[in-house]
């Protein structure tokens, strides 16, 4: 962050200081208007190459699958009206509603959805998601160039019917079906404009909403989609996001009646905003933790890397510094996902895999690894993008290591596209991550640090760990296919790829006269069926 915005930080908290009282009963917004703080400047709203969750919730209402994911995170019919499945689990049919519209009043067809998970899966793409299509029979060996397209399974067998072959039974297929990389194009607008998705104009989707204003690095502007099959639940007349990283100017706009929703709000915050009624704490399905650059030294000891890890006081970092109602991550995969017997947890059933605060054996690795009380280890970067909370929690991992290892770290922050950028191509030491699961099921951790997964930013290269993640895929047992992830999650903690750090909560500032408002546990938020209530 730079002077000038630091500067205007400043001055945000101190007007907010002025609006404070009296701000936080329900305030009246205009009838027709909704008014949401979505976060960063989206780096693409091309579903096929998006990996983020502020492209995610922007794409989410003007996009629509052939399922969509419901209240208790079930996959419910969306585009596709109903659907068959062969006895062995490898044969989908989806047979589309033949009153789907693009928002440009075109039908929505079968061959959309075709040219849509193709061209994702096209080398020349270089979707960073691709491998989230790899369920589909050939769809790896084409997007590692063994096979053409032709052989990928999914084909439109008609203009409403939808035909798909998996390489192998998968139970939570129907639930990936929501993701964003699942979604259609409209295949004409695509193949005819390379930039189709950067403006309103040419934005062409299928969900409740289009894009009708998109002042870059500002705000984007929703109608309602009058051409959008479901559109007699959709109440709110239009959506307002508001593109800002900064937490103190979400809490100012907020109290000054120029948000009704956000997601980033000051951690200082917390208390007085749950008080007054205007603060929920959801829960989230993800993992924020410390990923590290494997192939870069001295990160390229897995000593150096997991003493680190161990020399992270997680407690101390929920109490003093999140206060979000986190969990201490001291595994992978969070807790909230069915293991082999259904009622139990994958995470209680795990265990965890590091001792939180556990300085005697970090100390010990990194001896071990040639740096006693840290001497010799040269100065470490770890990077991060702009934001308050982010910036907070990397200097209290300093100031940890600093202490507890004599390990001296330089920080610095990056605006959101640029991080995303350099953190993709490994040009990093140690970076800020957050996954969070794209379904319902184990896999949607385990597979993110395959060596071809596109989102593998530690470049971790391992085909023991790639072989058990294969194996997992293709097992038809249950419980035999959890025993393998838990042992690939092991084998993640054995290697040290990443230093985890808290399970995610997913605290939401919302006005009480807001209704409707979905907030998946898996991060999306969905506006269809809000409503302000007066």
């Amino acid at each position: 962050m730079n002077w000038k915005n630091i500067l205007f930080s400043i001055f945000l908290i101190a007007i907010t200081g002025s609006l404070l009282t009296g701000c936080l009963t329900a305030q009246k917004s205009s009838k027709n208007a909704l008014r949401y703080s979505a976060g960063a400047e989206p780096q693409t709203l091309d579903p096929r190459k998006s990996t983020g969750l502020p492209e995610a919730n922007i794409e989410a209402q003007i996009f629509e699958g052939l399922t969509t994911i419901g209240p208790n995170g079930q996959p419910l019919p969306a585009v596709a009206e109903y659907w068959t499945i062969s006895a062995d689990g490898l044969h989908y049919k989806f047979f589309l509603r033949k009153n789907a519209r693009w928002s440009n009043g075109d039908p929505v067809i079968a061959k959309d959805f075709e040219y849509a998970w193709k061209s994702a899966l096209n080398p020349k793409l270089a979707s960073e998601y691709a491998y989230q299509l790899y369920y589909l029979k050939n769809g790896e060996a084409y997007n590692k160039g063994f096979t053409d397209e032709t052989q990928v399974g999914v084909n439109a067998l008609d203009a409403h019917t939808l035909e798909i072959d998996l390489e192998q039974p998968t139970a939570y297929f129907l639930s990936l079906l929501a993701f964003h990389t699942y979604y259609p194009v409209h295949l004409q607008t695509v193949q005819n404009n390379d930039l189709w998705a950067t403006e309103p104009k040419t934005l062409v989707g299928n969900g409740p909403f289009k894009i009708t204003n998109w002042i870059h690095n500002s705000k984007i502007e929703f109608s309602q989609n009058d051409f959008y099959w479901d559109i007699d639940k959709v109440k709110i007349k239009s959506l307002e996001f508001i593109l800002t990283e900064s937490s103190a100017a979400e809490l100012a706009m907020f109290e000054n009646k120029q948000i009704d929703v956000g997601e980033n709000i000051p951690v200082s915050e917390y208390p007085r905003l749950l008080d007054a009624g205007v603060l929920k704490i959801n829960p989230f399905l993800g993992t924020y933790f410390f990923c590290f650059n494997t192939t870069k030294p001295p990160l390229d000891n897995p000593k150096v890397r997991k003493a680190l890890s161990l020399a992270i006081n997680r407690e101390e970092l929920i109490q003093h510094v999140t206060k979000g109602g986190q969990k201490p991550a001291l595994a992978w995969v969070p807790y909230g996902l069915a293991d082999a017997a259904g009622t139990a947890d994958f995470r209680l059933v795990g265990g965890s895999y590091l001792q939180d605060n556990d300085i005697a054996t970090a100390r010990r690795l990194l001896a071990e690894a040639g740096y006693p009380e840290g001497q010799g280890l040269p100065v470490i970067a770890l990077l991060y993008n702009t934001n308050e909370m982010h910036k907070a929690i990397a200097e209290a991992v300093q100031e940890m290591w600093k202490k507890n290892l004599g390990i001296s770290v330089n920080l610095t922050n990056q605006e959101w596209k640029v991080f995303l950028n350099s953190r993709h191509k490994g040009d990093y030491q140690i970076a800020r991550h957050g996954w969070i699961g794209d379904y319902a099921d184990p896999m949607t951790f385990i597979d993110m640090f395959m060596s071809d997964s596109g989102n593998n930013d530690a470049q971790y290269k391992n085909p023991e760990y790639d072989r058990l993640v294969k194996a997992a895929k293709s097992a038809s047992d249950p419980r035999l296919r959890m025993q393998i992830m838990h042992a690939a999650e092991q084998l993640l903690f054995d290697d040290a790829v990443l230093a985890p750090v808290y399970f995610y909560t997913r605290p939401l500032l919302i006005r009480p006269s807001i209704k409707g408002v979905l907030h998946s546990v898996l991060g999306v938020i969905y506006f269809k069926e809000a409503y302000i209530e007066q």
